[in-house]
């Protein structure tokens, strides 16, 4: 019963993510954002080969966050998405 109200609540953060415009956010919280979320949709499967053909800089920091919350489990990773984007979302209210 946990588990579905987690990625109930996630899926919901995920909802209102999506209306967020993502350049009125700081770099540093787009990368943390990213990882929090591949992460929990993804789990530690980091880098595929086919990624590293097409490795850029861009990909460098958004691999290096994800690398940084691979110790989180997925449960972890979705609990601090959903804080951070309700975070995010009430300040803009």
């Amino acid at each position: 019963m946990a588990e579905k109200d987690l990625d109930t609540r996630f899926q919901e953060a995920v909802e209102i993510a999506e209306t967020i415009p993502q350049a009125s956010l700081p770099q540093d919280v787009q990368l943390r954002l990213y990882a929090y979320y591949k992460h929990a949709t993804s789990g530690n499967n980091i880098v595929s080969p086919n990624q590293m053909l097409n490795f850029d800089l861009r990909n460098a920091f958004k691999t290096n966050a994800w690398m940084q919350i691979s110790h989180l489990t997925i449960e972890e990773a979705k609990e601090l998405y959903i804080k951070n984007i309700l975070e995010i979302h009430n300040s803009r209210k």
